[in-house]
């Protein structure tokens, strides 16, 4: 049960279903592009335009599909760190002009394809729509014909912990997906409790196998959150989950032993891992304060955001820097 990263696979494994992408672009698009989108064209693409740096921060998944008759691609960029990204709308027109630079390499055309960008982010900090405006001091004040050289421009933005249990809207999987995003870092039974909730919709869904098939993605995601489960709580939840979904529970009985065993090992070393980082970031901190005299305070921010292979690299070099410019480069 492979948890290192449960956040890409649960939004990979449900939202590259074509099913559910067209119920969740349905129920969240504005209704003016939902106009224009012809559902039923829309095909999953293989390209990801996500660098192995940020791929533990962002998700992405393209589809081609009609768009006012035309080709297009809609773009989901799925960002699971628990503060926004700043630089959203960066990102976001770097990976776009990826796609076009695709297209016109593969084609030998520059009749370029409409791309409409989706932000999909279940953060525990709400934030507004990032632009590219956003990152340029003083944009709002520039004339209007100066700001037409920037390249500025909106996208659809999806805030999940935003969102009560009645705004989550849908089939059986889009309802689940959403709601175990938003509540992903919940106490360990708050979680839980929506999960049961949730998952008796599984019912619902075109046939029994789907259920089933979809019931051991999203247990397989709700026991990767490393809460602190004994083997008591994880005989309780199973009990609970034959009640309000038994459809599930000889798939259930095929996976408990290795929730018990590699589930709870993983959240173990999960913990472990998460204290070793803590104890890096204190160590930064401390040896930067004692070279340097003080850290700001926007620097602290973005060390304690930091994995550990990150936060070993900074420490072992610390003795060498000149300056606090050089511990931002391993910020970007």
């Amino acid at each position: 049960m492979d948890i290192l990263n449960p956040h890409d696979k649960f939004f990979k494994e449900t939202f590259g279903r074509v099913a559910v992408a067209k119920d969740f672009l349905y129920h969240y698009l504005p209704q003016s592009i939902v106009q224009i989108v012809d559902m039923d064209t829309l095909v999953p693409q293989k390209d990801s335009y996500i660098n192995n740096k940020l791929r533990e921060s962002f998700s992405d998944l393209l589809f081609s599909a009609e768009i006012n008759a035309r080709e297009g691609y809609i773009y989901f960029l799925f960002e699971h760190k628990s503060s926004p990204s700043r630089d959203i709308g960066f990102q976001l027109l770097k990976y776009m002009v990826e796609i076009w630079n695709t297209k016109i390499s593969k084609e030998e055309t520059y009749e370029l394809p409409v791309i409409i960008p989706l932000v999909v982010y279940h953060g525990e900090k709400g934030w507004g729509m990032q632009t590219i405006g956003n990152m340029i001091p003083g944009y709002e004040e520039l004339p209007k014909d100066v700001q037409e050289f920037v390249p500025t421009y909106k996208y659809v933005f999806h805030d999940l912990s935003k969102l009560s249990d009645e705004d989550i809207k849908g089939e059986a999987r889009t309802r689940i997906a959403q709601t175990l995003f938003r509540d992903y870092n919940k106490d360990d039974w708050d979680f839980f409790e929506s999960f049961f909730r949730v998952v008796a919709g599984l019912n619902e869904l075109e046939s029994r196998q789907a259920g089933i098939e979809y019931f051991e993605t999203a247990v397989k995601y709700a026991f990767s959150s490393g809460k602190n489960l004994t083997p008591a709580d994880i005989d309780i939840i199973i009990k609970r989950i034959e009640n309000v979904y038994p459809e599930g529970s000889e798939k259930l009985m095929t996976i408990a032993e290795m929730l018990r065993e590699e589930g709870i090992e993983k959240g173990i070393e999960k913990g472990i891992e998460k204290g070793e980082t803590k104890a890096l970031v204190r160590t930064a901190i401390k040896l930067l304060t004692r070279k340097f005299g003080s850290v700001p305070e926007e620097l602290r921010v973005g060390i304690l955001k930091l994995d550990a292979p990150t936060l070993d690299a900074m420490i072992d070099g610390i003795l060498d820097y000149e300056s606090l410019e050089e511990v931002k480069r391993y910020l970007q």
